[in-house]
């Protein structure tokens, strides 16, 4: 081992999601003996064979030098047990009145009270209300233990680059008490080059949901800019360059989509802590709102510069969630809340993702083609992810000799004078000035 205690060799993962993958992988490079769990056994047969079920850049090349090796998949935690338990299932938020589910946090906290020992430090990695750690998972510990060792430690990578963040990025540990804080540390201290020890349980879950609401906000507002220089015939670009230009103060965001598993959900998760609390946060309210209705208002857009939509048919590039830094995750992209529009308008929807594959698309109400076959069939495109695949998209030779009459780039990726160049309207996210 070339990292990490003695004490704190063997490490279980509970839940080999996007968080629970990526945490293995990085602490295998670092020399630790990871146990992952999972209950889906195709999830854990893909991995032993050093095939990941999720892209992320690097993890299939951890998995494949490190499986049997330093990196053991299972049902269940080993019967004797870990030095360290790390809960990574998934804490979504119910359909209906976006309330966090939370049975995942309690069925982790149970298997690892029947399978380890209050010697076991056990780690929330999870990301939860505030209060959670402390009501959900350490009552099931205590019952079966009497004590417990427990810390919460938020993830806060980005995808594309979780490998790396999770050892550039502070690590951020809260404890139970101050065994337990101590051995998070240790334990994090191993990963990364910084730890952030903070006085509480709630304090480090606080941390996590206040990192993603802010750039909820922050993103918010790039859309609101964008809704008004589309009233104002304006280019939300042009303003927000010039808004930024050496200006010492926050930079505003470029207008975009707002998803993931992160940003679609963990708003409502502070937002339920918050009311549970006796607060309702308006701010956090008002910008998930702003972001979740800028793809259905873009739809709608699209609709309406058809024209006649009905019959015609949309070539949708990009279903992932967002395009850069590239991924597959489907969680929160805008596509879902934008096809019964489409649907609605009687407009047949064909699409490409690089990283998506077929039977999602067809899964989520899209007829799969490739670039080329998706141009000459389109009577419009519909640019949702900034791809770079889709940066480097030869306009020149697309448009030519199709019924392409309208080109909406939600990121303004493409070559908005070449696309015009061609008698094809141009617009996007609050721009529109080519389409009046």
């Amino acid at each position: 081992m070339t990292n990490g205690s003695r004490e704190l060799r063997r490490i279980g993962i509970v839940g080999m999601g996007y968080v629970g993958l990526t945490l293995a992988a990085a602490l295998a490079r670092k020399g630790y003996e990871v146990h992952g769990v999972d209950s889906q056994s195709a999830v854990l047969d893909s991995l032993a064979q050093g095939r990941p079920h999720i892209f992320e850049p690097g993890v299939e090349e951890v998995f494949g030098e490190w499986v049997g090796k330093r990196i053991f998949l299972y049902p269940e935690l080993p019967d004797n047990g870990v030095d360290a338990a790390v809960i990574c299932v998934s804490t979504p938020v119910e359909q209906a009145g976006h309330r966090p589910y939370l049975d995942n946090l309690a069925a982790a906290a149970e298997h690892i009270a029947k399978r380890c020992s209050p010697d076991t430090l056990v780690v929330v990695r999870s990301t939860v209300p505030v209060g959670a750690t402390r009501s959900v998972v350490l009552p099931r510990l205590v019952e079966a233990w009497g004590s417990a060792r427990l810390v919460m430690a938020p993830e806060r990578t980005i995808q594309g680059q979780a490998l790396r963040e999770l050892v550039e990025l502070p690590q951020v540990v809260g404890g139970l008490d101050e065994d337990s804080l101590a051995l998070g540390v240790e334990l994090f201290g191993g990963l990364a080059g910084q730890v952030v020890p903070v006085s509480d349980l709630e304090t480090a879950e606080l941390v996590k949901l206040t990192n993603n609401c802010h750039t909820d906000v922050i993103y918010s507002f790039g859309n609101e800019v964008a809704r008004l220089t589309e009233q104002f015939g304006l280019d939300p670009l042009e303003v927000i360059r010039a808004t930024n230009l050496d200006y010492p103060r926050p930079n505003i965001a470029k207008p975009g989509y707002v998803g993931g598993g992160c940003l679609s959900k963990d708003p409502y998760i502070l937002l339920s802590a918050a009311a549970d609390a006796g607060y309702v946060p308006p701010l956090i309210l008002a910008a998930r709102q702003v972001n979740e209705d800028t793809p259905v208002h873009v739809a709608g857009r699209v609709v309406d510069l058809l024209d006649e939509p009905r019959g015609k048919t949309l070539f949708v590039l990009g279903w992932a969630y967002k395009g850069w830094p590239p991924t597959d995750d489907m969680r929160g992209t805008p596509i879902v809340s934008m096809m019964p529009v489409f649907e609605a308008a009687g407009v047949r929807v064909i699409g490409h993702d690089p990283l998506v594959g077929p039977e999602v698309i067809r899964a989520h109400g899209g007829e799969p083609v490739d670039l080329r076959d998706g141009f000459a069939a389109a009577d419009a495109v519909l640019v949702i992810t900034d791809h770079p695949e889709y940066r480097e998209l030869d306009v020149d030779a697309v448009l030519p000799g199709s019924n392409i009459g309208l080109v909406y780039d939600s990121w303004r990726v493409l070559d908005g004078d070449r696309v015009t160049g061609h008698g094809v309207r141009y617009a996007g996210l609050g721009y529109e000035r080519d389409a009046r």
